[in-house]
């Protein structure tokens, strides 16, 4: 079947025009047009700059219409879409690419996809914290599931970029800071959106992104530099996106950001000699938006005609949004700039993944009808009820949690009983609607509780002492906005707003216990919660299920699980803090001349790997075994509380001297176990020596002999540890 298609690839490229050839390498998102008395681009920033109000730009937006070019179509300038997730206009312009076109190639409908379609799952971020590939597969069918039904292809997802730094907005879309949840995160999603046939109906290609090293932005600041060794790069941040190819990913997205100088979107080395060369990759790369015709902003092209030109060398196959290759690539070609042979190489990539997608044996894979079956069913709420319940963290329990049925409870905070703003970031067809809130839940449940939003307080705090008088314990909703996490959204400051920390102090002086349930795309400087808050919850962005998710925790009908896949700092100035930070030679300590800040304690707030459980869990027994192949590490674990639970047991090495520093531990395996009350498990990870090596000063790859340390544990701060030393057998 592959000659087969492969051979029909060939015949349509030697059939094909210039013309042609780069219109499968365009693009298109939907235009606005009409209604506006300005650009659609400069709408937006007028609203985040509040010279506008939500209200007036969602009513400029409703009396606007769309353009989806449709004679550019006819004409075969087009070769996908973006942004579109509904059946009917989906058929419409797949009709007219295989009725009215003289090719008759189908479209390829690419979409951000990133946690669900109408059924929101937990932000990616909230979802790591669950720390089970099973689950991310799941979430990830659903996902495709819902997308195929509304005409979508392809999703811009997963994001593998590691990220180190809290004050970057988009941590929100990974798997956190480490290297290993990001791979596994990663190649679970593309099972889950792929299945075992792209060319199932309820299947859609997954799109790597953003290739690479995207997380490590200068400063945490969105689309900055990224400057670091060669050593550092294949270690901590290109590892996600190899797995994610291996798992049988079959797009890649190249990011915004330079690599040592040099923008990945026309990065011949990352494209060709990485992706293609060493890894294998035979798959279609599509530029993010707009990100062609930026490498002129870069100052590596000299205008964007240049771009394009250094894009399609490079090895980057589609040009999304910016209409470069649409207007500079067939003069590129006729003059000579561009070999007609690069322009077909990319031209194949792109009609494989259409023929692997089955669209030119059945390009009308949506309908309206699956359409309407497939979108938030019950099964998949319910899918996203556990995941929401797994993803949420306990930071704190001042034996105040689990609350007793009969609970009276108070509520506090806008986020509480706001439905939309349970969605997280890049929930683009998610519904405010479709949401569950807290306050919504309470009252499906005949929960005692009386709410107010509290927001200010100097002006609530009457409410708040008179609704303290009638309670037994207060819940307080903060954290941060969805537009305050995601694209474009890095902070200089990760605290949460002053007027709430002003609202949970008058809360603690009614005497009352308080429960800080955080919203957050992030993790959060909250040193003032951890100390004198009862009890916190980190619920992040938990999606259509939140108010449901967070009762089933807060009344113990669900035992939390989650741990956390970020450091939270004590304040931003630390950023960026994570646990698999190199030693240093003056390590930080007491003394004076040490590695640390003046002003801020050595330690986080909470570790990476850090959550609680309603009962409690005794590691002993640790035990290495050596063989030829690798080390076998063994621990046992025991629930030593009154109620059944999940641990996440975590498995981390050192490298105890190398010719490189290593970090002080690096997360090696992990296991999610569930025990009953009493019961003990003994948890094994077997470690091959090959994963125990690093990259030296000349980029060969080695595993030294010697010492190293593993260490099992309930966190990256609190295992078991001990030696052993590999002699090179």
């Amino acid at each position: 079947m592959r000659t087969d298609y492969e051979d029909r690839i060939q015949k349509l490229i030697d059939q094909m025009t210039l013309e042609e050839k780069a219109g499968q390498l365009r693009q298109c998102g939907p235009s606005l047009v009409g209604a506006f008395g300005v650009s659609f681009e400069e709408l937006v920033n007028m609203m985040f700059d509040g010279k506008i109000s939500q209200e007036e730009f969602d009513r400029q937006m409703g009396s606007a219409r769309q353009d989806f070019r449709e004679e550019e179509l006819r004409n075969g300038c087009i070769g996908s879409y973006n942004g579109i997730a509904d059946a009917a206009t989906a058929n419409r312009l797949q009709k007219i690419a295989i009725e009215e076109t003289r090719m008759g190639i189908p479209l390829l409908f690419g979409c951000d996809v990133i946690h669900g379609l109408r059924t929101v799952m937990p932000i990616p971020l909230a979802e790591s914290c669950a720390w089970d590939p099973k689950l991310w597969e799941k979430t990830a069918r659903v996902a495709a599931r819902e997308a195929t039904a509304a005409g979508i292809h392809m999703t811009f997802s997963p994001m593998v970029d590691v990220a180190k730094d809290a004050r970057w907005g988009r941590v929100s879309e990974g798997a956190g800071e480490d290297v290993l949840l990001n791979s596994c995160y990663g190649a679970a999603k593309v099972r889950g959106y792929q299945s075992d046939d792209l060319a199932k109906e309820d299947s859609m290609a997954a799109c790597v992104k953003h290739f690479a090293g995207y997380g490590a932005a200068e400063a945490g600041r969105d689309y900055n530099r990224v400057d670091m060794s060669m050593q550092r790069f294949f270690e901590e941040y290109l590892p996600p996106y190899e797995a994610c190819i291996k798992a049988g990913a079959r797009a890649v997205m190249p990011a915004f950001n330079d690599i040592n100088g040099v923008p990945c979107s026309v990065n011949r080395w990352l494209l060709r000699d990485i992706l293609r060369e060493k890894w294998g990759f035979d798959g279609m790369t599509v530029s993010d938006s707009n990100a062609i015709a930026e490498c002129v902003s870069h100052g590596v092209a000299k205008d964007q005609a240049d771009a394009a030109k250094r894009a399609i060398l490079a090895g980057m196959d589609m040009d999304m949004a910016s209409d470069s290759y649409h207007q500079y690539l067939v003069e590129l070609v006729k003059t000579g700039e561009v070999a007609e042979e690069k322009l077909d190489q990319a031209v194949a990539n792109v009609l494989r993944i259409k023929f692997e997608l089955g669209l030119f044996d059945h390009p009308y894979q949506a309908s309206q009808d699956r359409e309407r079956e497939e979108l938030l069913k019950p099964e998949y709420r319910r899918l996203a009820r556990e995941a929401a319940a797994s993803s949420m963290v306990l930071l704190k329990n001042d034996r105040i949690l689990p609350l007793q049925k009969d609970a009276k409870i108070g509520i506090v905070g806008a986020l509480a009983d706001d439905r939309a703003q349970m969605l997280g970031t890049w929930a683009f067809e998610g519904k405010g609607e479709d949401c569950v809130s807290i306050v919504d839940a309470c009252r499906a449940r005949g929960v005692s509780f009386t709410y107010i939003k509290g927001q200010d307080a100097a002006v609530d705090i009457e409410s708040i002492n008179k609704m303290a008088e009638s309670c037994s314990v207060i819940v307080a909703a903060v954290g941060e906005k969805k537009e305050e996490s995601g694209e474009a959204a890095s902070r200089a400051s990760i605290t949460i707003p002053k007027e709430q920390t002003e609202v949970l102090k008058a809360l603690k002086k009614t005497g009352k216990p308080v429960v800080a349930v955080l919203f957050n795309g992030r993790p959060l400087a909250i040193p003032w919660i951890a100390e004198h808050v009862d009890a916190v919850l980190e619920a992040w962005h938990p999606g259509v299920e939140a108010g449901n998710a967070v009762l089933d925790l807060l009344f113990g009908a669900v035992n939390p699980s989650g741990k956390l896949t970020v450091t939270f700092p004590y304040t931003s100035g630390q950023c960026p803090m994570y646990y698999a930070h190199i030693p240093t030679g003056r390590p930080g300590g007491k003394s004076k001349f040490t590695s640390k800040y003046l002003d801020t304690p050595l330690e986080p707030v909470y570790p990476f790997g850090y959550g609680l459980s309603y009962t409690t869990y005794e590691y002993s027994g640790l035990k290495i075994q050596q063989s030829e192949q690798g080390v076998s590490v063994s621990v046992k674990v025991k629930n030593t509380g009154k109620r059944d639970g999940a641990e996440i047991v975590q498995c981390y090495i050192r490298d105890m001297a190398a010719e490189r520093a290593r970090p002080v531990r690096q997360l090696a395996a992990f296991e999610k176990v569930f025990l009953k009350a009493g019961e003990e498990v003994e948890t094994r990870f077997f470690i091959p020596y090959e994963n125990l090596g690093y990259y030296n000063s000349r980029m060969d790859y080695i595993v030294e002999t010697g010492w190293f340390e593993a260490a099992a544990g309930r966190n990256c701060a609190d295992c078991l540890s001990s030696l052993f030393e590999y002699t090179g057998q």
